[in-house]
């Protein structure tokens, strides 16, 4: 069954490709050299295999970057050719000449694809803060208040790196903290540029009297034993919670899940058993699932991220179908649900319709 899906994808797949690359070879100069078109056809055959043998290869620095920025390619191209090519048709329509058609359409084309790569990498590395003001009927801290900054899916590896980590701390100590939170997806799916780096070390730097606090998603599985991400993780000063819950300050509670994906999570219920729901109760759980059951296990927050609203739009209408809450705030009874968009990105180091965030949280308690 899944080579069979895998065949179809492939297929699939190769036929897109001869797509773009046909689109490309159509809005060539007759004159252009057969040499130029075989490095042409070379090219895009190599670019077009770039992600999957970066898979192959694991270890491969170049694969990575060079397959990741293939996919942003391709992703825009998909949705740019057959724009393109629907306007092209119009015009026989009309008396344009047919070849300075083909040409100008070429060279928009390639623009706007420049345009938009330059946009979706700033969107993608020039994070924004999020900020939401919630009130949870509970007693608190002695001053009713706690500033909370949360980020997910910082995807931390080849492109989305030492940086992109620095940047992420500054912001987060600028906000001054009380506690924060990582909800999941902190490596994306490969340990190994995590301690080449240096990140762990980096996010040491994090200043939060409370602590922090994190639980993983579905790319921070990785070929290695999980404890070892927990230990490398938690050698930043943050702690891990897998299935677990922790008491902080003596009268907040605070839960992180396993992932979705995993099949040994526990249901939630097991991990609330015996709680003071008088208590603020706090839950990391990385995509944003069963908000109904949060609200009957007396939840009041759960964070969440996962979905990167889409990353590249369309891909947010996507998200919204998938999920009760894509992005952003949601409210059911005392239950309060953030998600957020996520601090990096998956695959392609652009983002377009979505942006780069980190998330502060201010809560009031009320008694």
């Amino acid at each position: 069954m899944f080579i069979a899906i895998g065949i179809v994808f492939l297929a699939l797949y190769g036929l897109i490709v001869f797509y773009i690359g046909w689109s490309g070879w159509s809005w060539m100069k007759p004159s252009w050299s057969r040499r130029f078109r075989f490095i042409y056809g070379a090219a895009l055959v190599f670019l077009a295999s770039s992600f999957i043998l970066a898979r192959v290869f694991g270890g491969s620095i170049i694969l990575n970057v060079i397959g990741n920025y293939w996919l942003a390619l391709f992703s825009l191209l998909v949705m740019l050719l057959p724009l393109v090519h629907l306007i092209v048709w119009l015009t026989r329509l009309t008396r344009l000449p047919r070849h300075k058609v083909q040409k100008w359409a070429g060279i928009v084309t390639l623009a706007v694809l420049a345009f938009l790569m330059g946009y979706g990498s700033f969107q993608a590395y020039s994070p924004t803060v999020r900020a939401y003001s919630i009130a949870i009927d509970k007693k608190g801290p002695e001053n009713g208040k706690l500033n909370i900054v949360m980020a997910s899916d910082m995807h931390f590896g080849y492109l989305s790196g030492k940086n992109h980590a620095i940047r992420m701390v500054k912001e987060i100590n600028a906000l001054k903290p009380d506690i924060v939170l990582f909800p999941g997806d902190l490596i994306d799916d490969d340990i190994v540029p995590y301690k080449e780096k240096g990140i762990g070390g980096i996010l040491a730097g994090i200043e939060a009297p409370y602590g922090v606090f994190a639980s993983l998603g579905n790319h921070d599985k990785f070929n290695g034993d999980i404890s070892e991400l927990i230990a490398l993780l938690e050698e930043s000063g943050m702690q891990v919670l897998y299935d677990e819950a922790v008491t902080v300050g003596d009268w907040l509670t605070i839960i992180g899940r396993k992932d979705a994906s995993d099949k040994g999570r526990s249901e939630l219920s097991e991990l609330t058993r015996g709680m003071d729901e008088s208590q603020p109760i706090f839950l990391l759980d990385h995509q944003p699932r069963g908000f109904d059951i949060a609200q009957r296990e007396g939840v009041d927050l759960v964070v969440s991220g996962h979905t990167h609203h889409g990353q590249i739009a369309p891909g947010n209408l996507i998200t919204q179908r998938l999920f009760e809450n894509d992005w952003g705030y949601l409210q059911k009874a005392q239950l309060h649900s953030i998600v957020s968009s996520g601090y990096g990105f998956w695959g392609p180091p652009i983002r377009i319709g979505s942006r780069s965030e980190i998330v502060q949280i201010e809560v009031s308690f009320t008694k």
